[in-house]
């Protein structure tokens, strides 16, 4: 299946069983947050989609938001685990292996940032799974992570589904 018709299926699925879309916006919001995951899944485009068809379709705002934040927690919160656990083995596996500038660029950054690199790496795309993952190799103590995680979990959350959510409904009223 290739990732537009991923992306259509699920936008399709989302509309006709409207009672699943937060279950469903969590486990995509988790696949977008999942270091290697994340390359697999047309995250980004159905969380826009969704946020579109909240305010299409009357489905309930802060169920989803709400849904979208766990799934983003629980996946930086895996990658973060991973990386604390697998060291600089991680380094080694693909993609990590692949694009060693890149890894060397994000461990900079958490050198730097420390877990506030976290919450800012959340919103610039690629970094996003990466950054957790790379925070757990070097380190990031695990308290400072879950607060930067979870905070900029919701506020990523919010910032996704918002525009689509708030402008169709503006145009409807």
């Amino acid at each position: 299946m290739d990732l537009d018709a991923l992306r259509n299926a699920t936008l399709t699925f989302v509309e006709t069983h409207k009672a699943w879309t937060p279950l469903i916006t969590g486990i995509i919001a988790f696949c977008e947050s999942v270091a290697f995951l994340s390359l697999l899944v047309p995250a980004t485009v159905i969380l826009l989609g969704i946020g579109a068809l909240i305010g299409a379709a009357d489905i309930p705002f802060w169920p989803v938001v709400i849904a979208a934040a766990i799934g983003a927690t629980l996946g930086d919160w895996l990658s973060y685990e991973f990386g604390h656990y697998f060291k600089d083995d991680a380094k080694r596996l693909w993609p990590m292996r692949r694009y060693p500038e890149m890894v060397a660029r994000g461990e900079d950054f958490c050198r730097r940032w420390g877990a506030s690199g976290v919450a800012v790496g959340r919103f610039f795309g690629p970094a996003r799974a990466v950054v957790p993952l790379i925070a757990g190799i070097f380190g990031v103590p695990r308290i400072p992570f879950q607060i930067a995680n979870v905070l900029s979990a919701v506020a990523w959350a919010f910032i996704m589904l918002a525009p689509g959510a708030g402008i169709l409904a503006y145009f409807r009223a």
